[in-house]
């Protein structure tokens, strides 16, 4: 089924219309016990208009073709409404209009009794081959977007994104008494019968799991303050979204961000290249590939940094016109009563030429940094991590583990400290952007040698 924008009548500069499926399912269980088994799924119409330089949008459950008729008629009223806040500068909008269809055609879905299954076997596995663990929690996931577009540009396309995760919690008893932690993931394109969680794939990484919880449970505090820091692949890719990313959406930067007036210059060491990819890495189809943004603009690669320098942002339809770029393809909507905004999709460090083993010789005293839980940054690239796991670096070797403590300071500064990246590539799209609605996105790379801020007792 085709589907048509509203036609551009009135003064109306540009337009499009999306139908919008979206459903997830989150499952949970916590020593044996099923806790949650949650379903969802939603589906609507929306239309968005540009008019005298305001956008209209609205949005219905419905996908008949009143609800076509009645979102056109309402985006319309909507930027009108728009236009009583007074004169603002009207751009126009970048010609194009993507045309194809990209359905990701994986394995036939898991039924809820075959992952309840799976996880019952995953749980006995662990409490098995782990007995002194306190608590065992196992938690798989997975959604689908289906996004059916129509521009006035002559777009006309259809995308789907499908995501899975499965996340392993240990948690143990410290030296203290006091319960420590610990988690392991997995993650890719699909649904959950396209990743591999099953007990022989995931044995080695779990085995690895408690090994580092087990070192954890003996852990001494950090040292505060500016340190030597050698950043895991897995935490390179949270600087790169979180602290560098976010910086580099044209909205953002049109809002005031740092990287505004750092265009061309540097921003990092020559070592550091930093790329938001749209569909592929190395010829290989990324997690989350974006042919097609929501404003029908076909996406391509948006080269950030450049051997250290500011090249270019993630742009939209209306972001490119008002800063003189060429768009990204980067305005995405997560559901379907949401409005497009820039995002990123698959934003990475590139990788270096050293091993992980070099970077850490090359440490007479600092801090491997393996996990965090969580991440935040704002629009001048200052952010904080919380790390989950790290070791202690002693004369080019690991020693203690570390506690819990933060990581911060200034992205740009960070990146310029860097001396040395590795050549691992690690890749995850596990979590969640948040940037006023939600957003499905992966982020890798390698691993850095830089200079941070450590939080200490």
């Amino acid at each position: 089924m085709t589907l048509s924008a509203p036609a551009l009548l009135a003064g109306l500069q540009y337009s499009e219309m999306r139908r919008h499926e979206l459903r997830k399912s989150r499952i949970v269980m916590i020593d044996g016990s099923l806790t949650q088994n949650s379903r969802s799924s939603e589906a609507g119409t929306s239309a968005r208009v540009y008019r005298d330089g305001y956008w209209g949008f609205a949005s219905v459950p419905g996908q008949d073709a009143g609800a076509a008729e009645r979102v056109s008629r309402q985006a319309g009223a909507n930027a009108g409404a728009m236009g009583r806040f007074g004169v603002r500068s009207s751009v126009s909008m970048p010609e194009g209009g993507y045309r194809g269809e990209h359905v990701y055609q994986g394995r036939s879905v898991l039924s809820p009794g075959e992952i309840q299954e799976r996880l019952a076997e995953l749980n006995a596995w662990c409490r098995q081959r782990y007995p002194s663990l306190k608590s065992i929690r196992v938690i798989v996931g997975d959604e689908y977007h289906s996004k059916r577009l129509a521009t006035s540009t002559g777009g006309q396309s259809l995308a789907s994104i499908q995501r899975a995760a499965c996340q392993v919690v240990f948690v143990a008893e410290g030296a203290n008494g006091a319960p420590v932690e610990l988690a392991e993931q997995v993650s890719g394109k699909g649904s959950l019968a396209d990743i591999d969680w099953s007990v022989q794939a995931l044995a080695p990484q779990l085995d690895e799991l408690h090994q580092h919880l087990r070192a954890k449970c003996e852990a001494v505090p950090a040292r505060g303050g500016r340190q030597t820091v050698v950043l895991a692949p897995a935490l390179a890719g949270m600087l790169a979204h979180e602290a560098m990313g976010h910086p580099c959406e044209a909205d953002i930067v049109l809002g005031g961000a740092v990287t505004g007036s750092l265009l061309g210059q540097r921003v990092a060491s020559e070592l550091v290249s930093m790329v938001d990819f749209a569909h592929h890495y190395q010829g290989q189809e990324v997690m989350i590939p974006v042919y097609a943004d929501d404003e029908g603009m076909p996406a391509r690669d948006a080269v950030l940094i450049r051997d250290g320098i500011l090249t270019e942002f993630m742009n939209s339809r209306e972001t490119a016109a008002r800063l003189g770029h060429s768009p990204t393809g980067s305005a995405r909507a997560y559901a379907p009563a949401d409005e497009p905004l820039i995002r990123m999709r698959n934003t990475a460090i590139l990788p270096g030429r050293s091993t992980l083993d070099e970077l850490i010789a090359g440490v007479e005293d600092g801090y491997l940094l393996m996990k965090t839980g969580n991440g935040q940054a704002d629009s001048t690239t200052e952010f904080m991590f919380g790390i989950t796991l790290g070791y202690e670096i002693r004369h080019g070797k690991l020693g203690r583990a570390i506690r819990d403590t933060t990581v911060s300071g200034s992205a740009i500064k960070v990146l310029q400290s860097v001396d040395a990246v590795s050549n691992d590539m690690y890749w995850s799209c596990s979590g969640y952007c948040g940037k006023k609605q939600p957003m499905v996105v992966s982020m890798g790379g390698p691993a850095l040698r830089a200079q941070a801020h450590m939080g200490g007792e």
